[in-house]
This record gives C-alpha cells, sequence and structure tokens, in this order.
C-alpha cells in the first residue's frame, strides 16, 4: 500500500508542476483534465500526509519508550502511543477506501430514463412520482434536470420520460437507482379500497463523449418531426423534434425539448451514444460473468431494486435490506441516505474482492 501512496504523490506534485506551465494553461480541455486528476489526487495526498506524521511520530515514542529510563519520559512516550495507534489505524482504513478503484464514469453527467411497467395507468403514475422524486434530489443536490422526451399516461404520470443529469458527481450518486422500482398502493381508480402492486424501470446511464463510443453515422437514421410538447410558437408548427434510428441494433431516441432541430439532434445523438455504452458494457460483464457479480452496483433494469409501500408508510431497498419508515419524505426527494448506504456496501464490496486477489 505505501508503494501506491507514494506513487500517487509523485504523480500529485507532477501534476502540480504541469498545471503551471504556460502551454497547459493555454490548452482548456487538457487543463481541466489535469486539475481534476490534482483535485482528486489531492484528497488521497492530505490523508497520505497525516497517516506519515503520525507514523513518525508514534515510532519516536516507540523509540523513546524502549531506550527511556526516565519515567516520566517512558510514561509521556506510553501515553502518546495510546494516542496516536487508534489514529494511525483509522487513517489506514480511511486509505485504503480511497485506493479502491473508482468507476472512470462516476463523474460524468448522467441520462436518467423511467418507463411505466406492469399496473397500466397506475404504473404510469408512479412513473411521475419517481420522476418527482428524482427531480426534487437533483434541486437538493445543485444539479440540472432538463427532460429530452416524454410521453404521458392516459391518467396521469409517464409512459415514459427521459432526462440529462448535470452538475458534480451525478452518475457516481445516481447510478445505484438503476433497476425496477415497486409501489405497493391503492390505486385512485380503485373502487374497492384495494391495495395492488405496480412497478417502474429506471435505467441510469453515463452521458458519454463523441470520442468514448464508436458510432459510424452512416448507421444512423434520422427522421424530423413537429414537436408535441412545451415550446411556445414553435409546437406543432415547425419540424423541430428529431427521431434517430440506429440500423444495426433498432436502438430508437427521440428529443423534442429544444426549439432548434441542431440542438434536438446533438441531445439525441448524446442519449444514443449512452445507450450503446450501456450494451457494450454488459457484453463486457457478460464476457466475465465468472467474477461474482456485485447485487449493489450491477445497474441491471431488470433486477427488483425497491419497494414503496404506502399502507405501511416504508420504502425498502432489497439490496442492502434498508427500510425507513418516512416514505413521504423519501418521495419528496430524500434518497441520499439510501445512496450513502448503498456506495459504502459497494465500497465493501470492492474491498472484499481486492482481499480476494
Amino acid at each position: 500500500m505505501i508503494d501506491k501512496l507514494d506513487a500517487i504523490k509523485e504523480r500529485f506534485e507532477e501534476v502540480g508542476q504541469l498545471l503551471i506551465q504556460p502551454d497547459i494553461a493555454s490548452d482548456i480541455k487538457k487543463f481541466t483534465s489535469l486539475n481534476k486528476e490534482y483535485k482528486d489526487l489531492e484528497k488521497v495526498v492530505k490523508v497520505y500526509d497525516e497517516y506519515c506524521l503520525i507514523d513518525a511520530n508514534l515510532k519516536e515514542a516507540k523509540s523513546v519508550l524502549e531506550n527511556e529510563k526516565d519515567p516520566d519520559f517512558r510514561e509521556m512516550a506510553k501515553s502518546e502511543i495510546d494516542e496516536l495507534s487508534p489514529k494511525k489505524e483509522d487513517l489506514e482504513d480511511e486509505l485504503k477506501k480511497l485506493l479502491i478503484p473508482k468507476d472512470p464514469n462516476d463523474s460524468k453527467d448522467a441520462i436518467l430514463e423511467i418507463r411505466a411497467g406492469t399496473g397500466g395507468d397506475e404504473a404510469a403514475i408512479f412513473a411521475g412520482d419517481l420522476f418527482r422524486m428524482y427531480q426534487r434530489f437533483a434541486e437538493k443536490e445543485g444539479w440540472n434536470l432538463r427532460v429530452l422526451d416524454l410521453t404521458e399516461g392516459s391518467a396521469g404520470g409517464y409512459k415514459e420520460i427521459v432526462s440529462t443529469v448535470s452538475g458534480e458527481d451525478v452518475y457516481g450518486k445516481l447510478k445505484f437507482e438503476s433497476g425496477v422500482h415497486r409501489v405497493q398502493r391503492v390505486p385512485a381508480t380503485e373502487t374497492q379500497g384495494r391495495v395492488h402492486t405496480s412497478a417502474a424501470s429506471v435505467a441510469v446511464l453515463p452521458e458519454m463523449d463523441d470520442v468514448e463510443v464508436d458510432l459510424d453515422m452512416n448507421d444512423i437514421r434520422k427522421d424530423t418531426f413537429c414537436s408535441s410538447g412545451p415550446g411556445g410558437q414553435s409546437v406543432n408548427t415547425t419540424y423541430s423534434a428529431v427521431r434517430l434510428t440506429h440500423n444495426p441494433t433498432g436502438l430508437v431516441v427521440t428529443c423534442q425539448d429544444q426549439k432548434s432541430q441542431i440542438k434536438n439532434f446533438e441531445k439525441a445523438l448524446g442519449v444514443l451514444r449512452s445507450r450503446l455504452y450501456e450494451i457494450e458494457l454488459k457484453k463486457h460483464n457478460d464476457e466475465v460473468g465468472g467474477m461474482r457479480k456485485s447485487m449493489v452496483g450491477s445497474g441491471d433494469r431488470s433486477d427488483k431494486i425497491r419497494t414503496y409501500n404506502y399502507p405501511q408508510g416504508r420504502v425498502t431497498d432489497h439490496r442492502i435490506n434498508m427500510s425507513v419508515h418516512n416514505l413521504p419524505t423519501v418521495m419528496d426527494g430524500e434518497i441520499g441516505n439510501f445512496i450513502e448506504e448503498l456506495r459504502i456496501a459497494e465500497n465493501a464490496e470492492k474491498m472484499q474482492d481486492g482481499n480476494e486477489e
């Protein structure tokens, strides 16, 4: 571990020197990339510096205890050892967590897709409730959420709604929301007062740059049509909405939130890249299927991950067996505790995998 930390510190100092070079400062893309790397490394280096200081003081105190005859000095050394030893252990644990390989996509913006599942009108209404939950969570996080495309349900909510979410560490937090969300409640249309079970699926995809996904424009068919959603005078009058069809996979992406056809095309292309990336990632994961699959961060949209039980006011995350009895608060966007516990569980899995190797 020490060798890794020494290498990180060396790289941290190297990046610090690069950032003050005039040719780097004038290249915005390179400067931004190096600046992000510097900040990421700085988090580790700060803890490592503190660890080195405590380790040095601990060694000195142990040396005094071994060689000093004066009882007062020995007592002071023993007291310092008792104080510093647990601090060193805590810092070791923190460094181990910091050294866990991070998902390179965690810092990316995300595509958030919510689709009504089983349950008819009630499933669409629940999909609308989930969208509002994520909308409120995004507001609390200071993120920007923008709807790209939606299909409304006949009794409210959405059959499907696709959004982009931009901000800090968006994918790193929202990725845990991918999967099937189940609701148990009495629908507004139920006359007998019976509890029904409905579902909606959530998919969270990292937004990919054009250099990260090999996309042949010859494989894409572009269709334009009139927007059908909010948009002022341009709605139903100009062919600004865009539908892209990826011929090799059959994937279809629609975007109509912008008045400009060019902007809708760019956004639709971004969603298409993310969906193609998801397909390639799943293919890769299937190829290495012999590895233990993480129950926390698999992101499989077919996995039932959470149940929202309205009669009991309970929300249960099945991956970590965590239940809370504050359903209205959760539906108002307070899902941070679930995400934090899922992150802890994911880190624990990664640390276990590292120990097994």
